[in-house]
């Protein structure tokens, strides 16, 4: 009863404490030293980028799709997701605005066209914005696309999935499979062909961005020497080379297989044979079975031979809508033989199986190395018609605008800070404007239960005397029970219900006292104990007569006693000091 109380009052306690934490739209925190104003970048340092606090300027740059996906049904073949910039849903910096996809199960698209296109050139290429995904993910992107100069991006009304992009980056999810996408569409310096270029994937898995729902920070860079970086939260979690960490490699191998090449019908690829010249042996028997009936043992006397384990149930009833044409002959069903069960066993008898000492298997002739082997067969090598050698895969289409294009199962996706430069630093300057004072926030939040109980307190003061009533109480006595049950049981306490011990079983008594005298360190504690031991049993004898009368025995003094006169019954060892152990009388 005592748990039930302590627990009852601990959760209610809780409820006070948390009871305010259920997620409110647009609930401005206290920000204390930390003030966000809207980030600035200068104009000359960054080719697009856009913060959402301005809602005239986003009407003006951003351009909503009117196309349509090819081969999809009508009714969702439009692009008619919605879009709008306002407050996310838990608020961490006042006037913090972001784009927000609203619906979904809805095909969504919106772009806008940068400052100024980006040329790769002798600058890196740093992509970075953020994504909260405020009601969870488990299918759908919020990746951007970086979209291709070129005459089918010159009206963004008409941006679709298969507008060409660049670049497309960002995560992804549906089911257990996440993803970071980083897709650079490579051309074929030959043809003019695009081949989509994936990369490896990361090595950290992000599986808590897709259910926090917590603001992330993605950031992409891709440099000059024709090498990658990408970091979560301003941690590196992917890097590498242009040439060795995308599917399909940037470029082809410079010889393929023939493929009119065919193996040859005599090429032998054994590497071992039969031996020809090895023979059975005379005394392999090939008939022998694995295993034989154990003839040690016998049929167990009463085993009812003649009578079937099984039996129709004399209880069933054929079904009235049985038809013999249709359904053939009625049977019974069949049920153990209450027979068998009163019985060793039941039906014919058989001696149980053992393994075969004699059985050998079939005989095979033992492998040897192949005298005719030519190796594993491939076909021959020639110059790979469509190789080419493209050194500096940086050297990617010119970037004009960004989009975001997307199919999700989710609602509420906000995208915020989104900034294309040439200057790491830049990016590291915008995020400490925005995303950096979002995680502190966050983490100030983080804090453990009890100082949030502590925090409440303070702000409520009558708080402190229900903690006191609700904690400190039920502590307090559950030190009290856990200290007076550690006090140890006087060894020779015994009740009225023993069991008599004989003359010679005191003796035993006696012996084991004197041992404890001469063992213990110092022997005023174990005459300290006995004395108090002999006032017990006296009390004992005068409290047994009342307890006869009035009520049943105490469980924990019946379990003392209990151990106290097993304790007595062990046969005592040989004391130090040379007491003599005796030997109890038979009788």
């Amino acid at each position: 009863m005592l748990r039930f109380s302590l627990l009852a009052a601990l959760l209610a306690t809780a409820t006070l404490v948390c009871g305010s934490e259920e997620p409110e739209p647009e609930v401005i925190h206290d920000t204390g030293d930390l003030s966000y104003e809207s980030p600035y970048a200068d104009p000359a340092k960054f080719y697009f980028a856009d913060h959402f606090d301005d809602k005239d300027q986003f009407a003006d740059r951003w351009i909503k799709s009117q196309a349509k996906k090819d081969d999809t049904a009508d009714e969702i073949a439009k692009y008619d997701g919605e879009w709008d910039v306002e407050l996310p849903k838990r608020t961490l910096l006042a006037n913090d605005l972001g784009l927000v996809l609203k619906s979904k199960a809805k095909h969504a698209a919106i772009a806008s066209r940068l400052s100024r296109p980006f040329v790769f050139s002798d600058r890196p290429l740093v992509v970075q914005y953020e994504v909260n995904l405020q009601d969870g993910q488990e299918c759908g992107g919020s990746y951007i696309k970086l979209l291709s100069s070129g005459k089918e991006t010159t009206d963004l009304k008409q941006f679709r999935d298969k507008t060409p992009y660049t670049i497309m980056f960002g995560p992804d999810k549906c089911g257990n499979d996440v993803k970071l996408h980083f897709i650079f569409r490579h051309v074929n310096p030959i043809n003019g062909t695009i081949t989509e270029k994936h990369c490896r994937k990361a090595k950290d898995r992000l599986d808590d961005a897709f259910k926090d729902k917590q603001p992330h920070l993605y950031q992409l860079v891709v440099r000059p020497d024709n090498t990658y970086v990408i970091r979560f939260d301003h941690k590196i979690i992917n890097e590498g080379s242009l040439f060795t960490e995308f599917t399909p490699p940037v470029n082809p191998p410079k010889e393929i297989d023939d493929p009119e090449d065919v193996k040859p019908t005599n090429w032998d690829e054994r590497e071992k044979i039969p031996d020809p010249d090895a023979k059975k042996p005379d005394d392999w028997n090939e008939n022998e079975p694995p295993q034989i009936p154990d003839t040690s043992t016998s049929k167990p006397e009463g085993w009812l031979d003649d009578v079937e384990e099984m039996i129709p149930d004399p209880n069933a009833e054929k079904p009235a809508d049985w038809d013999v044409e249709m359904d053939g002959e009625w049977e019974a069903p069949l049920i153990a033989n209450p027979v068998c069960e009163k019985a060793v066993g039941c039906g014919l008898w058989k001696a149980p199986m053992i393994s075969n000492p004699n059985y050998k298997g079939k005989w095979r002739a033992p492998l040897i190395d192949n005298p005719n082997y030519q190796g594993k067969w491939a076909p021959r090598k020639i110059p790979n018609p469509d190789f080419f050698e493209d050194t500096n895969p940086f050297k990617m289409t010119t970037i004009a605008a960004i989009g975001i294009e997307l199919w999700s199962m989710s609602s509420d996706i906000l995208f915020d800070n989104l900034i294309i430069t040439d200057d790491e630093e830049v990016a590291r300057d915008w995020a400490a404007q925005t995303f950096d004072l979002k995680r502190k926030l966050i983490d100030r939040e983080a804090e453990t239960f009890v100082s949030r109980v502590l925090k409440f307190a303070n702000e409520n003061p009558w708080m402190w005397a229900v903690l006191v009533v609700v904690v400190g109480l039920p502590l307090a006595i559950v030190i009290y029970l856990a200290c007076s049950k550690s006090t140890p049981a006087p060894t020779a306490r015994t009740k009225k219900t023993d069991e008599f011990v004989p003359d010679d079983e005191q003796d035993q008594q006696e012996s084991y006292r004197t041992k404890s005298n001469l063992n213990s360190p110092s022997g005023e504690h174990e005459e300290g104990a006995q004395a108090e031991t002999v006032d017990g049993g006296e009390d004992e004898e005068e409290g047994d007569e009342e307890e006869e009368e009035n009520e049943p025995e105490d469980d924990e003094d019946a379990e003392a006693g209990k151990e106290a006169e097993e304790l007595l019954q062990e046969e005592p060892k040989e004391p130090e000091g040379g007491v003599k152990k005796r030997k109890p009388r038979r009788e």
